[in-house]
């Protein structure tokens, strides 16, 4: 339930400054058109060492196999300037959402956690009206990271969220405290904690707690319970928040090398409602090409293809998705350099 309001955020490794970004859809999934996220939710993995992750990488294994089908046209460039900053330009023409241009910047600190992982990370995009996604990210120590991130749209200042990640040996606990305000005594507070039990299972639980003028009651409590099991080539996660009688399960499994398969189950008893999606990745190394593909069971369609072009530093991406319920469908077509 962290990602109603406000998502207790995984702390990003340093990014590689050369391999480009794939392709998403404005408005439908992860905007990666600038080399870092331009959102809190919006991060890159950081690779698990002994302890269970993060509380919101639960399904990342799974979520990570769905496409993120785009419409219209996209163009994105990446320059890495040296080792440690990197900038990005993103022209977007979609008739769907709003076109227009914007700049992307990356900065990774020289003070080394592990070989993967560098800080501070200063990361953040801006369009010429003004609209500005930041975050900041920074290591303490190896095992505790802090992250500040903001939205400024329209002049004025939309979203903030602090957050403070530990992880042990075996279990990983952050503290998220989403657009806090003083003054007007309002803001969300999440705790997700996670707790290795064996090599192969996680549980964890998390609590979200909303205060307010505009909540009813003045503040409102919501916790959820969660697992995680894993095998040698699959995985299970599911969640659990009783007060909303909701539900969610993931199932991951790699078939080969060349081949992943997930399926999705979300619902709640509370509004009857039932959404499963199936999804499939497919890479091909020796054709230099990855394709991802998923059907809903509300008959909604979508598909990426994106086909690298070597020796140069191109990438080519198609998109497509379809709504049979509603008979909309939307293409794409992106090149990313760099």
């Amino acid at each position: 339930m962290g990602q109603v309001l406000a998502a207790g955020p995984s702390v990003p490794a340093a990014p590689p400054l050369v391999p480009p970004p794939p392709m998403s859809a404005p408005g439908t999934g992860p905007a990666t058109g600038t080399p870092a996220p331009s959102s809190p939710s919006e991060r890159p993995e950081i690779p698990q060492e002994t302890g269970p992750g993060t509380f919101e990488d639960l399904h990342k294994k799974c979520k990570d196999l769905f496409p993120n089908p785009f419409e219209g046209a996209k163009l994105i460039i990446n320059k890495g300037l040296s080792n440690h900053f990197q900038i990005s330009h993103t022209a977007t023409m979609s008739s769907l959402t709003p076109s227009g241009y914007k700049f992307g910047a990356t900065y990774v600190g020289s003070q080394q956690v592990s070989p993967a992982e560098a800080y501070p990370i200063l990361v953040g995009d801006i369009d010429p009206s003004g609209n500005m996604n930041a975050n900041i990210i920074h290591a303490f120590s190896k095992r505790t990271r802090c992250k500040f991130g903001a939205q400024v749209q329209g002049g004025r200042w939309l979203t903030s969220q602090v957050s403070t990640e530990y992880r042990g040996e075996d279990n990983t606990a952050v503290l998220t405290l989403g657009n806090p305000d003083l003054i007007n005594e309002s803001g969300v507070m999440v705790l997700q904690y996670l707790q290795n039990v064996t090599s192969r299972v996680c549980l964890g639980t998390e609590l979200l707690y909303q205060y307010g003028p505009t909540v009813p009651g003045n503040e409102i409590g919501i916790y959820t319970i969660a697992g995680r099991y894993s095998g040698n080539d699959w995985q299970l996660s599911g969640n659990l928040t009783p007060a909303a009688a909701g539900v969610h399960m993931c199932y991951y499994q790699k078939v080969n090398d060349k081949m992943q398969i997930g399926c999705e189950i979300e619902g709640s008893l509370r509004t009857r409602e039932c959404t499963s999606t199936i999804g499939y990745q497919m890479d091909v190394p020796s054709s230099n090409f990855t394709f991802k593909g998923q059907l809903d069971s509300n008959w909604c369609i979508g598909a990426v293809l994106e086909k690298r072009l070597p020796p140069l530093p191109f990438t080519f991406a198609l998109s497509g998705f379809a709504n049979h319920n509603k008979n909309t469908y939307r293409f794409g077509i992106g090149f990313v350099i760099g």
